[in-house]
């Protein structure tokens, strides 16, 4: 189970309008995304609360039983098509409403918050955001993928078929081929999602042109909706 408690929060400044909930990859932690804040240089824009929760200790089946942070298991590492835990996505999936919520508390509307992850955290931005009952600001997916189309298609939330998402690969990423990155923009644009697409020479991380390039995508964003 998700320990909210140890969630890390960053504010750009004081009252903040908008949120960001940042999902960690598979193996890592709230920390890992940190130092990702100041680099996206978003000063001089409305205040923007970043959201940085940890996923639950699981063993995961395809390293072998090894215990780790992840958002759900994985079965298999074999070729494109993973096999994964659906009931491990769908607790995720919970947790993120429960982070939504919270933020809805403190007073930003779903409307203002952003969804992002990297790696199993950007599958679990597929997963969570395409099936959110209300319209997010916009989704983030750094080297992630669809974990399983047929999860999403089932529960599949119209309010976001219109949310912009950016995404970005690696092109000699060795760890989530650039094939399944390209597989999950393909599946999103099926759903009628606008899909901004980056591709990069790196391997499984960021680069400072994915930076810059998010950037850019999320102050637009951010200066679209606070007029």
């Amino acid at each position: 189970m998700t320990d909210l408690s140890s969630t890390i929060e960053i504010e750009t400044a004081p009252n903040p309008e908008f949120a960001v909930i940042l999902l960690h990859g598979l193996g890592a932690d709230a920390n890992d995304f940190v130092p990702l804040v100041p680099e996206l240089r978003l000063d001089g824009l409305p205040a923007v609360r970043f959201v940085f929760p940890n996923a639950p200790e699981i063993a995961v089946t395809a390293n072998n039983g090894y215990v780790m942070r992840a958002w759900y298991d994985i079965l298999s590492f074999q070729g494109i098509n993973r096999q994964v835990d659906e009931a491990g996505i769908a607790a995720s999936c919970a947790t993120v409403r429960e982070l939504i919520a919270a933020q809805n508390a403190r007073g930003i509307p779903t409307s203002k918050i952003f969804l992002a992850g990297f790696s199993q955290g950007g599958a679990m931005t597929y997963s969570a955001g395409l099936t959110h009952e209300d319209s997010l600001a916009g989704m983030i997916v750094m080297s992630g993928y669809v974990p399983s189309p047929g999860f999403i298609e089932s529960r599949f939330g119209a309010a976001n078929r219109d949310t912009p998402i950016f995404a970005a690969h690696g092109i000699h990423d060795d760890v989530l081929p650039l094939a399944l990155g390209e597989k999950g923009r393909d599946f999103a644009i099926a759903q009628g999602c606008k899909v901004d697409w980056h591709a990069y020479l790196m391997p499984h991380s960021v680069c400072a042109e994915e930076i810059d390039a998010m950037r850019a995508w999320l102050g637009s964003r951010i200066k679209a909706l606070a007029a």
